[in-house]
């Protein structure tokens, strides 16, 4: 502990520098979008040192877990209005590229589930009793599971009209 106090008693910018460093290599390493504010919050404080080079650790420290929580929560923020424009939005969402599609049920849904193979994968749906080789629908995903309707949304759209 004394030698990690010592250190930061004698850090300078180039410590800083090299500890931001270090967060964005992490973030490559562990996305998450964390440690990369992290990391440009450390080059702040780098700065910070670099012009003011008297600056004490305990301030160091200070500004650098304020600006880290800051720079976090203003991203987070951020991003969360204005989502990255994708052309593949359901890349890690599996299960929503599904809805709309139909499928055939080559094993029967009993008390509300079973199981319904697609591509490569076999998911448990949830759904009203169907028998094996009913065209079914995927209407919604709920976690893990496929939610399915009979038949095409359109017809039973109509059907209901």
């Amino acid at each position: 502990m004394t030698e990690f106090l010592l250190w930061l008693e004698n850090a300078n910018h180039w410590g800083w520098g090299i500890f931001g460093v270090a967060m964005i290599v992490l973030e490559i390493l562990a996305p998450g979008a964390i440690f990369l504010w992290m990391g440009a919050a450390a080059f702040v404080v780098g700065l910070g040192v670099f012009i003011w080079p008297d600056l004490e650790w305990r301030y160091q420290l200070l500004i650098f877990a304020a600006l880290s929580v800051a720079t976090v929560f203003i991203a987070r923020r951020y991003f969360r209005r204005h989502p990255i424009a994708t052309d593949r939005p359901t890349l890690n969402r599996r299960g929503t590229q599904y809805i709309g599609q139909r499928f055939t049920l080559e094993t029967p849904v009993i008390d509300g589930r079973g199981h319904l193979h697609v591509d490569d994968t076999m998911w448990r749906i949830i759904g009203p009793d169907l028998p094996e080789g009913a065209k079914v629908t995927v209407t919604d995903v709920e976690g893990v599971m496929l939610r399915v309707a009979l038949g095409d949304p359109e017809v039973r759209a109509q059907d209901e009209a």
